[in-house]
């Protein structure tokens, strides 16, 4: 038996609804992210779970919550799991950076890898933070079942990360939804992708929403 990682993104927040840029600020689910949450705990319950990780934000915890509660797990709070940090940029959207930062929104999409938004942060930074966690599980648990629930950018860097994708391109390569699981097993020649941003377990409603 193999380790197998379920990385999960929360639920539709304001933001993942409007497309603005969130990353330090810290809200919380909106009704229909909270339906997220619950589907994926009905869905993955009865997977034998070693352990839960998750960024210690309202987001992450509240889609993190209804699974710990089924399964009995306490989760374990990773700071390094932490959306990638927007800087200037948080709260705004993007119409707004390019008119104010387009100098640095432009290196940005270029390569981001080691051009941040204003003030923030690079994905070289996020991943070497993260690679921390993954190592940290890695090292805890050879194998069975652990979930890592964390945000868009950050489960993006850890697949490109994992994968030998090249960082810069992370927006380019990964997609991954509000609410949608994907999953690496690590097997004799290295961690395998299975499955990559599934919602199988939301319903038509949900699926339906607007937002990234």
């Amino acid at each position: 038996m193999s380790l197998t990682l379920y990385l999960l993104r929360h639920g539709e927040t304001v933001y993942s609804k409007t497309g603005g840029y969130c990353g330090d600020l810290d809200p919380e689910l909106t009704d229909d992210g909270v339906q997220m949450a619950k589907a994926f705990a009905e869905a993955y319950r009865a997977l034998d779970w070693n352990a839960v990780y998750v960024s210690p934000m309202k987001r992450t915890i509240a889609t993190a919550t209804p699974l710990c509660q089924a399964i009995g797990l306490e989760m374990q709070l990773r700071e390094g799991l932490k959306e990638i940090r927007y800087g200037e940029w948080e709260g705004q959207t993007e119409a707004f950076v390019k008119e104010r930062h387009a100098d640095d929104y432009m290196r940005w999409l270029a390569e981001p890898a080691w051009n941040p938004p204003t003030g923030g942060e690079t994905a070289v930074q996020l991943a070497s933070r993260a690679s921390l966690v993954i190592a940290e599980i890695e090292e805890m648990y050879k194998a069975g079942n652990v979930l890592v629930v964390s945000h868009k950018a950050t489960i993006r860097i850890i697949l490109c990360a994992l994968l030998g994708i090249d960082l810069g391109r992370y927006r380019d390569r990964i997609n991954t939804l509000v609410g949608s699981v994907s999953v690496v097993r690590f097997g004799t020649h290295g961690p395998l992708l299975e499955r990559l941003g599934d919602r199988a377990h939301l319903n038509a409603r949900l699926l339906a929403l607007p937002g990234t």
